[in-house]
């Protein structure tokens, strides 16, 4: 809240925007950049001058990169002399950035970060935006963009986003690069990196944590399940996204929107509810609500949640009295803890859509056609899973209706779970045991 406040007083300043962007328009954005989502009311590549779109990239690597280890840091800092178990179980809710605090950990967050976001750009300023013929804005839009799509923000500096670049493969293919890398999160790249000399050898990757394993094959399936089914979704379509464009295009379009859709917030088609079928927007809310990877910089429940919540669906149907995934038993805590991720994410987002529901916020500020209730919902877990998709509602919203999704934003970039247990005090361990009752289900 701090950095929020601070960046929209330097962003509304003349220096950073046009007199077009008031507090309230940089509240919004900064809002945005920092919980790393991408939803805008404003043009970035024109509203903002050259050091306010620097400043927005500045918040970004903030909001993705530093706001998690900045709030261990602290958290270390106000603990002082707590116990080890009392550090290691908050370390855990913060996303395990340390024990002892952010040294060692961050420095190797860094030197991950910049690498891949300066092969990335060197990538794009050589092949991918070849078409800007001023190498200073070339450069810029190749590290703009680099570092939105590896922080998973989805912020561009064009007004279409990457529609421009649909047939352009080189682009395609280092944003998304750039948004699986950012999204499985610091800890899979250093597992994969430290053993990447054995990793030649299929029998070894078992030397892989089982977190990195979950991640990798959760992304994968997950990757190839939301292709797959846009492309089929879009096929029965009167209005099909990918329109009449050849089978290539069609599976260029719709793996790049099944990645993007991980709490990206890129597009390189028009998100409309007239171009995209109700089907192909209900497959795009379950991606958005899965998200990325613990330790990454995007949003959603988490992937390790979801295969969390799939094992143990799939223990139960099986009849099996533990919760087992690759010969490995996943705690009971761990279960419960991801069913209460899941539930009040769920009920978080669903109260947010009845909320944009209410009064006119739900006919947008120029009082037009009413929003339909799947526009709502899209657009709210868009915000709580910090993808920034947008079907074009959050501009035309009144200001409640952008102060509830900069609610969701804040709430799905710092974590409901973490958010929901600080308002509860802390307890004890029980020492009274309770006689148990079945409960019929």
């Amino acid at each position: 809240m701090l950095v929020i406040a601070v960046g929209t007083l330097l962003m509304a300043s003349p220096v950073c925007s046009s007199t077009d962007v008031g507090l309230w328009e940089a509240l919004f954005t900064v809002t945005s950049a920092i919980t790393v989502t991408g939803l805008s009311i404003i043009d970035v590549g024109t509203d903002l001058t050259l050091v306010g779109q620097m400043v927005l990239a500045g918040l970004i690597l903030t909001g993705g990169l530093g706001l998690m280890a900045i709030t261990t840091f602290l958290q270390g800092f106000v603990q002082g002399r707590s116990g080890l178990r009392h550090r290691l179980d908050k370390g855990r809710a913060l996303d395990e950035f340390g024990v002892g605090g952010i040294g060692t950990t961050f420095h190797q967050i860094l030197v991950i970060a910049a690498a891949v976001i300066a092969v990335g750009t060197v990538i794009l300023y050589t092949y991918g935006f070849a078409d800007i013929h001023n190498r200073g804005e070339r450069l810029w839009a190749a590290l703009f963009h680099c570092i939105s799509a590896y922080n998973n923000a989805g912020f561009g500096l064009w007004s279409d986003s990457l529609v421009s670049y649909r047939q352009q493969p080189v682009v395609n293919a280092v944003i998304a690069a750039l948004i699986v890398i950012g999204g499985i999160g610091w800890r899979v790249a250093n597992d994969l990196w430290v053993n990447r000399f054995r990793l030649g050898h299929l029998h070894r990757l078992s030397r892989l944590s089982l977190h990195t394993r979950l991640v990798i094959r959760s992304t994968v399936v997950l990757i190839i399940l939301g292709t797959v089914g846009l492309l089929f979704t879009e096929h029965f379509a009167t209005e099909r996204m990918v329109g009449s464009m050849g089978w290539w295009d069609q599976v260029q379009v719709t793996l790049f929107q099944s990645i993007t859709t991980r709490t990206a917030g890129f597009n390189t088609v028009p998100l409309t509810v007239d171009t995209i079928s109700d089907a192909g927007l209900l497959l795009m809310m379950a991606l958005m609500f899965i998200g990325a990877s613990p330790g990454g910089t995007g949003g959603g429940i988490k992937t390790t949640t979801f295969a969390a919540l799939v094992a143990a669906t799939r223990a139960t149907l099986r009849g099996e009295e533990e919760v087992v995934v690759r010969n490995r038993e996943i705690p009971d805590k761990v279960v419960l803890r991801a069913i209460g991720v899941a539930l009040s994410s769920a009920l978080f987002v669903l109260g947010m859509a009845l909320v944009l529901g209410l009064g006119n916020t739900a006919a947008g500020a120029s009082g037009g056609e009413p929003f339909s209730f799947l526009e709502k919902l899209f657009t709210c877990v868009s915000a709580f899973g910090t993808v920034g998709l947008d079907v074009g509602v959050t501009a035309q919203l009144n200001r409640w209706g952008q102060l509830v999704l900069m609610v969701g934003m804040f709430v799905g970039r710092v974590g409901i779970l973490l958010l929901l247990s600080s308002l509860y005090p802390s307890r004890t361990h029980n020492r009274v045991g309770y006689p148990r009752e079945e409960l019929y289900l």
